[in-house]
């Protein structure tokens, strides 16, 4: 306790004296600098109602006159003296005392004859601290005379500082004693006794001394509320971590609610000291060069949401193109580096693609041929043997990059993602046969005629037959997939199982519908905060409306924007009493605009707004807001939040997520969904008004019936699709998805007998 008391003092009487000599500082500081000042002021007064005489005499060549002038001046309170140059530097006039401390002209008079403006400065003239204010002279605004120097003594200035230090000191000193001395008797009167029993006390419970039923307070008054609170939480934070690991247990085994704890729960007792290998074209943290700023941003992708919790969980790896423009300036030598940033816990891997790779392989077979041929949008494919021979390359360049990261993993578990990559699962079997490995394809599969329009159809579908897994959104997509497979491969399809044999391997292919992040759909929001939103929105939009209506979409023509636009056309036709009160805002972010289908339906898609805008709108009102530009999840969530429908209108969509993402922000249980029946999420969203987009009058209709729905039925709708996203979320998707892939049976984990009772068969 001694030891305590002497530390306590100790440190107080540092910090107080650190205080009081912080505090003496500033004081000195500020005197100082006022001082300064004002002697700054009084020899530019001075220096200003001398300059007129001055220049006077020296246009007229009164020299002694002048020489009168400078020593009448001289005896002044500071003042040591002043001089008068040419502009040469010589000096005309200088007081006697002066002389012999400026036998060499100063370098501020030098700078002042140099530069002709006034200038100043506090140096030593003979061992003395002095300031010196040099003011030009002229007789007109062309003729240049040369300078007066204005000298004072700034002693003074210190002599005042070391008055200041020395009081405070002394104040700081009486302070230090005041304090040691009150401390000292309240630590030895009040203190000492409590804290050493209560010291006593927290140590029995902390060695385990003292056995949890004899658990008390100790008797000591000033610590008593302290004590209970310490003893009732050690008793119930042992309670809440027995509850939480049961709970945990429980849930990771039964049927409740995926959550990113459940994900990360379940997913490292099944992997175990395995790792996971995620490969996509988009990286989940992009850097980019704001000027001399480094930012780091997220994608607006559901995969980060979804497969981060995986990989945290197992010390997993991500591949993918590194982007950004200041992605190289973060990576190590191996092109690695660790995310998330505030947290690391798993690495990212960048590949970089040469600018004829990114445009073979992205923008050409990938986006300009799979794409419009897996969706049923009436865009026609594009194939050229370049993109393809570029779509091989950069699929072979990540398959070595993955076959590099995981030389020393065993039995690891790899998720492509998407249809950049298709050949990758081949290529990394034929390599790694003990690697789980699955693809998910996230866009629509067509059938097979639509399908057999690419001219590698067999490459594609063999290089997919590499997984031992392939997810698709919804089933149709897995039946298209196998029928496809069945005309164009050697291969047996099992129709009940829904897998494929080729070439001794097994593939399974089953739905599993993406989805969002729905774990906060419990929280609760109030209609006024919802309709503030509304109002808010609309302010900003100056737009004048009573009911609001959102899409949000990429700029694609899957997207069915110009249908959805013809649809709000007729809408206001139908129903005229709607003009200049319902409003829709379309969100489109500007997607692949060097490609000319898309840059050709950007200006399609701004004509229309313009013309139904010009055909409709008066005053402040417009019945179309297009908002074009890329918006992040947290500007779009606000709409999400005010609307009173949402419309999805997609020609062709493997599930959409922007329906999901609409509903999952509607804590008020209000708002409407009008979604495209050619969607995925058409499947699950079943109670959303269903529309053809293609039927231009359906959707009409639909907008009229959104608006005038009872609440009560609105309430009831959302309800179900809300249970239905909170059941089926993002974390149930990666579950499912990542738990089936490691319950197969490999073809390699038959062993030797499977081999031999096929060998003897055979014979």
């Amino acid at each position: 306790m001694r030891l305590l008391s002497a530390r306590l003092i100790i440190s107080l009487i540092i910090g107080v004296m650190l205080v009081s000599l912080c505090a003496s500082e500033y004081e000195v500081w500020v005197g100082k600098r006022n001082l300064r000042r004002d002697l700054q002021r009084r020899a530019e007064v001075l220096a200003e109602s001398l300059a007129g005489n001055v220049e006077r005499d020296i246009e007229r060549g009164a020299f002694q006159t002048l020489r009168k002038t400078v020593q009448h001046f001289a005896h002044r309170e500071n003042l040591i003296g002043m001089a008068v140059y040419d502009p040469q530097g010589h000096v005309i006039a200088i007081t006697n005392d002066l002389a012999p401390r400026m036998a060499e002209t100063p370098p501020v008079v030098l700078d002042t004859l140099k530069d002709n403006h006034r200038s100043d400065a506090f140096q030593r003239l003979s061992g003395q601290p002095v300031h010196i204010s040099v003011l030009p002279l002229y007789s007109s605004p062309d003729k240049f005379l040369g300078a007066l120097a204005i000298v004072h003594d700034a002693g003074y200035i210190r002599a005042q500082s070391l008055r200041i230090w020395h009081e405070t000191f002394l104040s700081g000193l009486a302070q230090v004693v005041l304090i040691a001395l009150i401390t000292l008797l309240i630590v030895r009167w009040s203190f000492e006794g409590p804290i050493a029993r209560t010291a006593h006390w927290m140590r029995a419970l902390r060695t385990g001394r003292m056995p949890s039923s004899r658990i008390g307070v100790p008797d000591v008054e000033l610590f008593r509320p302290l004590a209970r609170e310490v003893a009732t939480f050690a008793q119930s934070l042992n309670t809440a971590r027995t509850a939480a690991e049961r709970e945990a247990r429980l849930r990771a085994e039964g049927q409740f609610l995926w959550t990113a704890e459940k994900l990360t729960l379940d997913l490292r007792a099944r992997l175990g000291e395995g790792r996971m290998f995620v490969v996509s074209n988009r990286e989940p943290y992009i850097h980019m060069r704001r000027g001399k700023s480094l930012e780091v941003s997220v994608p607006p992708s559901g995969l980060v949401t979804a497969l981060e919790p995986v990989l945290c969980a197992c010390d997993g790896t991500w591949l993918a193109h590194g982007s950004g423009t200041a992605d190289r300036e973060t990576v190590d030598r191996h092109n690695r580096l660790l995310v998330p940033p505030d947290d690391p816990h798993y690495t990212l891997r960048r590949l970089w693609l040469t600018k004829e790779e990114e445009e073979g392989y992205y923008y050409g077979f990938a986006n300009e041929g799979l794409w419009p041929l897996c969706h049923i949008a009436h865009t026609r494919p594009i194939f050229r043997a370049s993109d393809w021979k570029q779509y091989q390359a950069v699929n072979r360049k990540f398959a070595d990059a993955l076959l590099e990261e995981m030389r020393e993993s065993e039995k690891p578990v790899v998720l492509v993602q998407d249809y950049h990559f298709a050949l990758l699962p081949r290529m990394i079997k034929q390599k790694r046969p003990d690697a789980r490995v699955a693809i998910f394809w996230h866009i629509p599969w067509p059938n097979q005629e639509a399908f057999g329009i690419c001219p590698w159809q067999r490459e594609l579908v063999d290089g997919l037959l590499g997984a031992d897994l392939i997810g698709f959104h919804i089933q149709s997509h897995c039946t298209n997939f196998l029928q496809t497979a069945d005309r164009v491969m050697e291969s047996r399809i099992d129709w009940e199982h829904f897998t494929v044999q080729r070439l001794g391997h097994t593939t399974t292919v089953h739905p599993f519908p993406i989805s969002v992040d729905a774990t906060e759909l419990s929280l609760e929001r109030s209609s006024e905060q919802v309709f503030d939103g509304r109002s808010g929105l609309l302010k900003r939009l100056d737009v004048e409306a009573l009911f609001l209506g959102v899409g949000v979409d990429r700029l694609d023509y899957t997207k069915g924007i110009l249908e959805r636009f013809l649809a709000l056309e007729r809408f206001f036709e139908k129903y005229p009493r709607y003009q200049g009160q319902f409003t829709f805002v379309q969100i489109g972010a500007p997607s692949r605009s060097h490609l000319k289908r898309y840059h050709d339906l950007e200006a399609e898609i701004e004509a229309e707004a313009g013309r139904i805008n010009w055909r409709f709108q008066r005053d402040k009102w417009r019945p179309i807001v297009l908002l074009n530009r890329q918006h992040s999840h947290k500007e779009i969530e606000p709409y999400y939040k005010a609307a009173d429908l949402c419309l999805v209108t997609s020609l062709h969509d493997g599930m959409n997520l922007v329906s999901k993402e609409f509903v999952a922000a509607r804590h008020d249980e209000s708002g409407v969904l009008i979604l495209s029946i050619f969607t995925g999420a058409a499947r699950e969203l079943r109670d959303a008004l269903q529309v053809n987009p293609y039927d231009i009058d359906q959707t009409a209709e639909a907008i009229r019936v959104a608006l005038e729905m009872d609440p009560e039925k609105k309430q009831a709708r959302m309800q179900h699709m809300r249970r239905v996203i909170r059941e089926h979320n993002i974390y149930e998707w990666a579950g499912t998805l990542v738990t089936e892939l490691c319950e197969l049976r490999l073809d390699n984990e038959e062993g030797i007998d499977g081999k031999t009772h096929l060998g003897a068969s055979a014979a």
